[in-house]
């Protein structure tokens, strides 16, 4: 029998954080609110460069599934890492020399 070295639950919720932030613009925004604690959506598309709708669209789609959390002030939401060892796969790929 062979065996591996990850266990099964370990695996899953690797696959499940990968499929989250597998999108050129959410790991961009990974790597915005790691170097700035907290940031608005204004300022992450300023920075980014893209549309509002699309960066609250990856905004939320990460808070639900537990990457990222929020906080109201006044009528603006602030983002900031809730599970904060994601970026860890950000160092991965800055340090990865794969031949793709």
């Amino acid at each position: 029998m062979v065996t591996y070295a990850i266990n099964k639950e370990k695996l899953e919720k690797a696959a499940y954080i990968l499929k989250t932030v597998a999108h050129p613009t959410r790991l961009a925004i990974i790597d915005l609110l790691n170097i700035n604690e907290k940031m608005g959506v204004t300022e992450i598309c300023e920075i980014l460069n893209c549309e509002q709708s699309l960066i609250s669209h990856h905004l939320i789609n990460m808070k639900l599934r537990g990457i990222l959390k929020s906080e109201k002030d006044g009528l603006n939401v602030y983002y900031s890492l809730k599970e904060k060892d994601v970026t860890k796969l950000i160092e991965c790929i800055e340090n990865c020399d794969c031949n793709m």
